[in-house]
């Protein structure tokens, strides 16, 4: 499932945030009669759907997962999880259908109401992602159902899906996706600079995603520290996993880096009252350790508290770059001259990517050992079915495959596109007509 999970929310990023992109730049071909927006909208949505078709067996392998490999989950708590899983695969079906109609609407329809199919189609990706965020912020923070004689009564599945976390929960994902999304296109044209293609294509392909990348690398910080103050009350355990904390400390300090091994914390580096201010919002308040948790209730701390730190450092470094790069410019300076700066940007893209994955890693580990916080334990939720490691290594094989084929076939599209290919072949799609000059794109309605 981690496996899983972690190769498939990535894709995810794609499904959220790649519309809002390639509506502003088809939005600018059109309304700014700019031939070089037009074309990087047909090209991204060209990625996108061969992304979200990648997306779609990785999601469907996550649906069966949930139920083999979860029963102990599933089982007693299907009638809480439903709604959401109901929602995620209605936006499923509305993503696929208004991706189909942008895809083959391309001189087909009238400007305009071509670029209105992405609307329905980024709503869709958002709602489908909130429904899953917040099935996840049940399992850190469990509503609407009650217990009684050992089996879940008192079913409310709206109370379920809007619990106290899920909002801000999907928050941080959300703004997750644009920066991972954001820096990865931006990182691509990045790349195709520094090979020397310096041109209005190149610059508009790194300038628009990259423009989005960085409000939300700005914005992050902020949710994320939003999100984390709620930790104190709702799982002290992982709070005190994040903050290395063995006692409670107050004032308490912050530990970058640093191990917790044999009960001691060794080669973390201490900045005094910054843990308890990042924490809890005050310079002198407490922070708990690991001391007011039973020691079978401990996450596993090393992990958790790695991972965590990586994604605040990853997220951190990233908002500074793009802040340097808008402080340039601003200055009469353009960075894409800049060959450290493209290399950086480059880079940028799969640091994001990491931080993401360091951010439920965290998130995840962090919640051990509960599947459902305080309700239900992992070792109770989790297949004890034999032949698993069968199913893990098939897993594997169909992710490599698809991961193979995702790279040949973007690797094939960028090939034609640079020896001058516009108009890919789509298989089983209606013969591509020469625009009409009542329904050239780059013409105002």
């Amino acid at each position: 499932m981690a496996f899983s999970l972690g190769w498939h929310i990535l894709l995810a990023c794609f499904g959220v945030a790649f519309p809002a992109i390639i509506f502003v730049v088809h939005r600018r071909g059109i309304v700014g009669s700019d031939a070089v927006a037009l074309t990087l909208a047909k090209r991204w949505a060209k990625v996108s759907a061969v992304l979200f078709a990648i997306g779609a067996v990785s999601g469907t392998v996550l649906s069966f997962e949930m139920g083999l490999l979860w029963p102990g989950l599933m089982g007693p708590f299907g009638d809480v999880l439903g709604l959401p899983f109901a929602f995620e695969g209605l936006s499923f079906f509305v993503e696929a259908i208004f991706l189909g109609i942008y895809l083959y609407g391309w001189n087909r329809m009238p400007p305009r109401r071509h670029l209105a199919m992405l609307v329905p189609m980024a709503i869709a990706g958002v709602v489908g992602t909130f429904c899953v965020v917040s099935v996840n912020a049940w399992m850190n923070h469990p509503a609407g159902f009650t217990i009684r004689d050992g089996k879940v009564t008192d079913v409310d599945p709206w109370a379920a899906m809007f619990n106290q976390n899920s909002f801000l929960q999907f928050l941080h994902m959300w703004v997750a996706a644009f920066m991972v999304v954001g820096l990865t296109v931006a990182g691509a044209y990045a790349a195709g600079i520094l090979r020397g293609h310096a041109d209005a294509h190149h610059r508009l392909g790194f300038t628009v995603p990259f423009t989005f990348a960085t409000v939300a690398a700005v914005a992050q910080p902020f949710v994320g520290h939003l999100l984390g103050m709620r930790i104190h009350d709702t799982q002290p355990a992982k709070l005190a996993a994040f903050e290395l904390a063995e006692t409670t400390e107050s004032p308490a300090p912050l530990r970058l880096g640093g191990v917790l091994i044999d009960g001691e914390v060794r080669w973390a580096l201490s900045i005094p009252r910054l843990g308890s201010l990042i924490a809890r919002n005050s310079w002198d308040a407490p922070v708990p350790g690991l001391d007011t948790v039973p020691r079978d209730e401990w996450p596993p701390v090393n992990i958790t508290h790695l991972a965590f730190q990586s994604m605040v450092l990853i997220g951190t470094l990233l908002a500074l770059f793009t802040v340097v790069y808008w402080l340039a410019r601003r200055r009469g300076r353009d960075l894409l001259h800049s060959r450290w700066f493209l290399r950086m940007s480059v880079v940028s893209g799969p640091l994001a990517m990491a931080a993401v994955e360091c951010g439920w890693v965290a998130t995840e580990v962090g919640r051990q050992p509960w599947t459902v916080w305080q309700v239900l334990r992992t070792a109770d939720a989790a297949s004890t079915s034999g032949g698993l490691w069968w199913s893990f290594i098939g897993i594997l094989v169909v992710y490599l495959g698809m991961t193979i084929g995702a790279y040949v076939v973007l690797r094939s599209m960028a090939r034609r596109w640079r020896a001058g290919q516009e108009e890919l072949p789509s298989p089983y799609g209606p013969p591509v007509r020469s625009p009409s000059p009542d329904r050239d794109e780059s013409a105002r309605p």
